[in-house]
């Protein structure tokens, strides 16, 4: 997630107006970001998942990149729309290569930030693709970070 939002910050300013990776991790490890802390966000939306589940589906973007299937198939259930779901449509309808190649998001700007190019959301949506970015001191405070805020919740996030 950070490294994608440090692209997307990125992508919508000047050169010499960019953003340090070092500095996106300092802010980040210091729970100074766009919409707050991360992990509380998370946290918050994992637990309210276990305590109304007919309400708050937590799915993670790694499970959905391992086993889109099965993760489609779930978000029909939560829906209550797992009759006759078509989930391999489904999948080629939300796929991030047809949707990046779609004209609208190639050449039209965001509806509520005219500024912003609609292809700035889609990266590369690889999972894992942190490596070629992150130092592995970053990554290890990261990580140390993910620990400590994640501890006891039952949640945990794959090395990926």
């Amino acid at each position: 997630m950070l490294v994608s939002l440090w692209h997307f910050l990125n992508g919508n300013l000047k050169a010499e107006d960019q953003f340090p990776l070092e500095r996106a991790v300092e802010t980040f490890c210091s729970g100074v970001m766009p919409f707050g802390p991360f992990y509380e966000h998370v946290v918050g939306y994992w637990e309210e998942s276990k305590r109304r589940p007919r309400e708050v589906l937590f799915l993670k973007y790694e499970d959905l990149c391992r086993n889109p299937q099965e993760q489609v198939r779930k978000l029909a259930l939560f829906l209550g729309r797992e009759k006759g779901i078509d989930v391999e449509k489904v999948l080629w309808r939300s796929s991030l290569n047809r949707l990046k190649e779609l004209e609208v998001n190639k050449n039209d700007v965001c509806a509520v930030a005219p500024h912003i190019p609609n292809s700035i959301f889609f990266r590369t949506g690889t999972v894992g693709d942190w490596k070629n970015c992150l130092t592995p001191d970053m990554a290890q405070r990261i990580d140390s970070l993910a620990r400590v805020k994640l501890q006891g919740t039952g949640l945990s996030f794959d090395d990926e």
